[in-house]
């Protein structure tokens, strides 16, 4: 049974949820809301709660208990408990975070700022893990289902406080005025997915991510039907995923389009088809392809990006070409008409950059330079300037994930050198 099956067949379980959300008060469709919420954003790391919890949860909506006396109820019923189940450390983790994330989710107040998402992390893990509010002290890789078995490439320990600051402060200066709904959930989109590629924690970056968003949108004003997160959690994080992987050997670049239909869904109410199967590297044929709402032009969910977001490491890139239209097979790799008159630095710089996007630091070690006064005068500015490469930040040339990659030109040359190589 895949996952998608598993939450079709858990759909029965949540009926009286559902329930709560079509007939009752205001204030009691928002607390159903919240757990439902707070209970399907578990699939993220294939957690499901108990029953014990569930029906806690159904206590605090019909007001017989406050969201303080369900945590205490659900902390006591683990501390108390003497025989042990199979599996149950999982549902102790997705019970104790269920309801965490209920209580910030009833809440009003907010704090989008650095300490504020660090504080989010920290409190929904408060209880279940030891690290909870501490940023990871080591990089990770993870083998994603999706991606069968590749890893997107998070941000650098080193880097995790300096990059959460710059993208909470650049969002915080964006200005939404006169944007269309279209334009501003492609930025949305590409905000959320660069927010969470930093994954500063060991663990729960995912659901972390998605409870600050619901929480930052809500303060802006927004109104968005929370319960998507229930249902579509683990396809939340997968599209994730596949607007943060590039890959240029295999042709495959970030995509957007499943993040920007589940944010129309969630935003505009659309009916967008979101399923985790059409999301996978290279699926099946018979997997079929996503629906688009009917409510939904074809053109409201563009394949490309608007030209602002063009600097974004995460842009919508045109894959480069396997081979070169200047190529000349008979001419030597050393020879300098070959090479464009262009100097020994700046063709290493070629060879060492090739189809990767490397930062200042990982080019000098490859080609085993050390002074980054002298790379940045006699290798990387030559090489901008004769246009074999280009930032990809290029209006924001100290960005924290600054790197630099070859243009079609700079590929050309790179290939043609393979090829008098062979």
């Amino acid at each position: 049974m895949d996952f998608e099956e598993y939450l079709r067949e858990d759909e029965a379980k949540f009926s009286n949820f559902d329930e709560y959300l079509r007939v009752s008060e205001p204030h009691t469709r928002e607390r159903a809301s919240a757990w439902k919420t707070a209970i399907g954003l578990q699939a993220v790391d294939g957690l499901h709660v108990s029953e014990y919890l569930k029906e806690t949860a159904l206590r605090h909506i019909e007001g017989e208990i406050s969201i303080d006396d369900a945590r205490d109820l659900v902390c006591g019923y683990y501390q108390t408990r003497t025989a042990r189940l199979p599996d149950e450390a999982e549902a102790q983790e997705a019970d104790k975070v269920a309801v965490n994330i209920t209580k910030l989710l009833s809440e009003k107040s907010f704090s989008f700022s650095v300490p504020g998402f660090i504080a989010t992390h920290r409190r929904i893990f408060e209880g279940v893990f030891d690290h909870a509010g501490t940023l990871r002290p080591f990089d990770i890789t993870k083998k994603e289902w999706v991606l069968r078995g590749d890893t997107v490439l998070y941000v650098s320990c080193e880097e995790l406080v300096r990059t959460l600051e710059y993208d909470i402060v650049q969002e915080r200066k964006f200005s939404y005025a006169g944007l269309n709904m279209n334009e501003t959930i492609i930025h949305l989109a590409k905000f959320v997915s660069g927010l969470w590629q930093i994954h500063p924690f060991c663990e729960g970056n995912t659901r972390t991510t998605a409870i600050f968003i619901i929480k930052y949108l809500c303060s802006i004003g927004f109104e968005a039907d929370n319960t998507l997160f229930e249902r579509h959690s683990w396809y939340f994080r997968n599209a994730l995923v596949r607007a943060n992987y590039r890959n240029v050997k295999k042709g495959i670049t970030p995509n957007f389009e499943f993040l920007i239909r589940f944010f129309r869904n969630l935003l505009v109410g659309e009916k967008n088809e979101l399923r985790n199967r059409h999301l996978l590297i290279n699926a099946p044929v018979e997997w079929g392809t996503p629906i688009t709402s009917p409510a939904s032009p074809a053109t409201s969910s563009p394949s490309t990006c608007p030209a602002s977001f063009e600097s974004s490491p995460t842009s919508c890139a045109v894959t480069p070409p396997a081979t070169s239209p200047v190529s000349s097979k008979n001419a030597p790799a050393s020879s300098s008409a070959a090479w464009g008159g262009l100097s020994e630095n700046v063709r290493r710089f070629v060879l060492a950059t090739g189809t990767n996007a490397l930062s200042v630091k990982e080019v000098m070690a490859a080609v085993g330079l050390k002074d980054r006064k002298n790379f940045i005068e006699y290798t990387l500015s030559p090489a901008l300037k004769s246009g074999v490469a280009v930032p990809l930040y290029p209006d924001k040339p100290h960005h924290p994930r600054q790197k630099y990659r070859l243009t079609v030109k700079g590929l050309a040359l790179f290939n043609e050198n393979k090829t008098s190589e062979n």
